[in-house]
């Protein structure tokens, strides 16, 4: 189909890479908690914009760039993990009434989301290493294979965003009441920040 070897699978591998616990899954959740449906679809949208600039990144030859030079991943990875950990430290230190650290502006949510998104090896390495081998060289058809894999790409997380966005949010409601029990939770969001920073640290 459209030169992509098993489409199926393909479409099965979008959805266990999007369900992968990871910053991106993090971030749905918790712009979610903080303003509601539009900071989640704002976070949604935003993931998709940074997979669409990483994969056609890729296409472009810059996959190639960093196999060639993997000092240049070894950077990306550091700056991920300084990003990611200085997130989680916010939120640890952020006091009861202060301002969240995700705005609840949902542009800024867009924007967290691309950063995220963009400095997150999970996804540089889906697309460096997992994305081609999807590419069937015999039927392949250039632009129409890499913008029917685009548009797959987006549709799918589009409702993987939508479904998790309207959990969380039915979810937060019901803890909005309790400040405390919101309180604590941003606090471990920031210590798995934290966590998922030193992952990617120590992932060389």
């Amino acid at each position: 189909m459209f030169g992509i070897a098993d489409y199926g699978a393909f479409v099965a591998a979008i959805i266990l890479f999007l369900a992968i616990p990871g910053p991106g899954n993090l971030a749905l959740i918790t712009s979610t908690g903080k303003g509601g449906v539009r900071g989640g679809l704002a976070v949604t949208l935003g993931v998709i914009a940074g997979d669409q600039v990483l994969m056609w990144a890729a296409v472009a030859g810059v996959a190639a760039l960093l196999a060639a030079y993997p000092a240049a991943f070894s950077a990306v990875q550091w700056l991920g993990a300084a990003y990611l950990a200085w997130l989680g430290y916010k939120m640890i230190r952020a006091k009861p009434g202060a301002a969240p650290i995700l705005n609840i502006r949902p542009r800024q949510y867009f924007q967290q989301a691309v950063t995220i998104t963009l400095l997150n090896p999970k996804a540089i390495v889906f697309y460096m290493a997992f994305f081609p081998l999807f590419i069937d060289p015999a039927r392949h058809q250039g632009f129409a294979t890499f913008g029917a894999m685009a548009a797959t790409i987006a549709l799918l997380t589009f409702m993987y965003g939508l479904i998790v966005t309207l959990l969380t949010y039915f979810l937060a409601e019901r803890l909005r009441a309790n400040p405390r029990i919101s309180g604590a939770l941003g606090k471990l969001a920031g210590v798995f920040l934290i966590a998922f920073g030193f992952k990617l640290a120590i992932s060389r």
